[in-house]
């Protein structure tokens, strides 16, 4: 694992630019706060002209894109270089209309990483599934994401 103060350093630098990054001004999406060990994610996603359907509620595409990239980049910041992490599948289940501002929380533990990390000692892919919640200011259940990720060592990895 990588330096506290250099994890902080990325965290910090990643924050300001997914902030700034225009698909994410565009849709009203707001990276809170990465934790400095990044392992933690909060995400908002305002309600506005540009985001809100015919129907007046949040954009099922806008709900999906708010949590999209964040497990990926994660892993691939806390396991190294030595690894390959893509996003392999995803499903969002429609629970309740975001009618406001809605809120993501992701995290990554310990356990996950272990697992990780002991089903790709080998060389063989892993694919973690790893769910996270949409919610309302309130706390009512927007939407539930679940992602499939792929990971595996690299090949020069393997043979050290």
């Amino acid at each position: 694992m990588d330096d506290p103060r250099k994890l902080a350093r990325r965290a910090r630098r990643l924050r300001w630019r997914l902030n700034f990054y225009p698909p994410y001004i565009g849709a009203g999406i707001h990276v809170q706060s990465i934790s400095p060990d990044l392992r933690q994610i909060k995400v908002r996603l305002g309600l506005g002209w540009f985001n809100r359907n015919y129907v007046g509620t949040q954009f099922g595409g806008s709900l999906y894109s708010m949590v999209d990239p964040f497990y990926m980049l994660m892993l691939m910041e806390l396991l190294g270089r030595d690894y390959i992490v893509w996003d392999k599948a995803a499903s969002i289940d429609f629970i309740t209309p975001g009618k406001g501002p809605v809120f993501a929380e992701l995290r990554i533990d310990d356990q996950l990483l272990a697992d990780i990390r002991e089903h790709t000692a080998g060389g063989k892919k892993y694919l973690p599934r790893l769910q996270v919640d949409i919610r309302d200011a309130a706390g009512e259940l927007v939407a539930q994401v679940d992602k499939t990720l792929y990971v595996r060592l690299k090949p020069q990895a393997r043979q050290a």
